[in-house]
Parts: C-alpha cells; sequence; structure tokens
C-alpha cells in the first residue's frame, strides 16, 4: 500500500526531478529514463531506503531501548540520541536534512514527508504517529516518515527500504509517461529490469537499520541539487518538483 502510486501522500504531484532533466535534454527516451533511473536509485534513493529502513527499526523502540542505562552502562543509541527509542526519529531527520543541500528540495521532503504521515494516522491511527507529527510540525523528511508508517502498519526494515526504493524509481518513470509521451510497457520493461538493483539496494540498506545515524549513507546527487533550484524558479512547470 505505501508503495501504490495511488497512495494519497502527494507524490503524483512530483517528479523527482525529472521534468527539469527532460527539459535539459538529459532524459528522452526509454534508454535515457533507464539511465536517470539507475543513478537515482543508486544516490538518493539508497539513501532514502537506508533512513527509511532506519527509522523503521528505530519507531516505537524495544522498551529496553527507552529505559535509563545503568551509570557506567551508557548504549550507542543513547549516546546518540540522548533518549533512545523515539529520540533517534528525531536525530535521523536531522542528519536527512544535512545529507540534502539543496533547499528546494529540502523543503519537498518536508511536504512530503508531512502529507505521508496524515495519510499514515488517518488509515491507522497510532500513538508513535501522533508523537512524531507533534514534536515535527513541519513534518518529519519523507524517509523519515516512511519508516515511521512503515512501523505503524505493522511492517519492518526492509518492507520501508524497499517503499522507499520503489518510490524512488517509480515516481520519475510515472512522470515520463506524461511529459514525454512515452509507451507505458516500455516504462514498466524499464522498471522491470531494475528490479534486482533495488531488490540488492533494500536488502543492503537493511543491513545498515541499527547503525549510528551519522554513519548512514551520504551519497551525492549534485545534478539532482542544482536542477531542483532551478526547477523551483520556473514560473510554468508540470510537476511541483
Amino acid at each position: 500500500m505505501l508503495a501504490d502510486g495511488r497512495f494519497p501522500a502527494g507524490g503524483h504531484a512530483h517528479s523527482g526531478g525529472l521534468e527539469a532533466a527532460v527539459v535539459a535534454g538529459r532524459v528522452s527516451d526509454p534508454g535515457t529514463l533507464e539511465a536517470f533511473l539507475r543513478g537515482r536509485v543508486a544516490t538518493s534513493g539508497a539513501m532514502a531506503a537506508a533512513f527509511a529502513a532506519a527509522a523503521c527499526a528505530a519507531f516505537g523502540g524495544p522498551p529496553e531501548a527507552e529505559s535509563a542505562p545503568e551509570t557506567g552502562t551508557e548504549t550507542e543509541t543513547d549516546t546518540e540520541t540522548g533518549t533512545g527509542g523515539q529520540g533517534r526519529i528525531g536525530v535521523l531527520d536531522t542528519e536527512w536534512e544535512a545529507r540534502t543541500p539543496a533547499p528546494a528540495l529540502r523543503a519537498t521532503s518536508r511536504k512530503l514527508g508531512r502529507q505521508l504521515l496524515r495519510t499514515a494516522r488517518a488509515i491507522g491511527p497510532h500513538p508513535g504517529l501522533d508523537a512524531l507529527a507533534a514534536a515535527l510540525p513541519g513534518g518529519p523528511h519523507q524517509p523519515v516518515a516512511l519508516g515511521a508508517a512503515a512501523r505503524a502498519l505493522g511492517l519492518g526494515p526492509h518492507a520501508a527500504a524497499a517503499a522507499a526504493l520503489h518510490d524512488a524509481a517509480t515516481g520519475p518513470a510515472t512522470a515520463a509517461v506524461r511529459l514525454l509521451g512515452l509507451d507505458p510497457f516500455a516504462v514498466h520493461a524499464v522498471l522491470a529490469r531494475l528490479a534486482p538493483d533495488l531488490d540488492r539496494l533494500a536488502t543492503a540498506a537493511t543491513g545498515r537499520a541499527d547503525a549510528p545515524a551519522a554513519e548512514l549513507p551520504a551519497y551525492g546527487a549534485p545534478s539532482l541539487d542544482i536542477s531542483a533550484e532551478l526547477h523551483a524558479t520556473w514560473e510554468v512547470r508540470l510537476f511541483a518538483s
């Protein structure tokens, strides 16, 4: 459900940088679309998967993670967040902010995270989601919201990572059909060829779910950052990002 394009989290209004790439002439057919998607899932997609998996693992952490440590036995999670458990969610949100240099992408991520959290709370009310919304009234970043929503709906870190990667690929792919009039069958053939990479990246992200937030991937995608800032200045555009 989280990976369904009809999930009302606002993703349909965003192209994931594809609109700017199309206008710049970098994407014009299924072949160049595939190259764009491979680059996107290997950078921002893989990073989102790692943060979604980590947020899923941290959300509503086990009671022992919430309890105060004995003197001299401070845990790595307590050192990192000061509180453990839910406190790690805030640290993950801050670390994602630091990994997103483009103001336009930071704003988009929070907007999508806010809408995703709102939708998840309507579908499956959960006190942890209410607490997250109260703690971050401007909205958590999208991968953090995705991980929390996945856990609240009964999913694990691997599912959260897979959903993040699915979103990273299918959002721009769907936009390509609208922007370029590409054959939907050809576009879905591209997505099918990406499936093994998405599975591999989801597994790798899951393996880092309990790593300190500062050690999670920080893959750069300068072209997407620059394009996002330029795209935000356009007076006429089909997609919000």
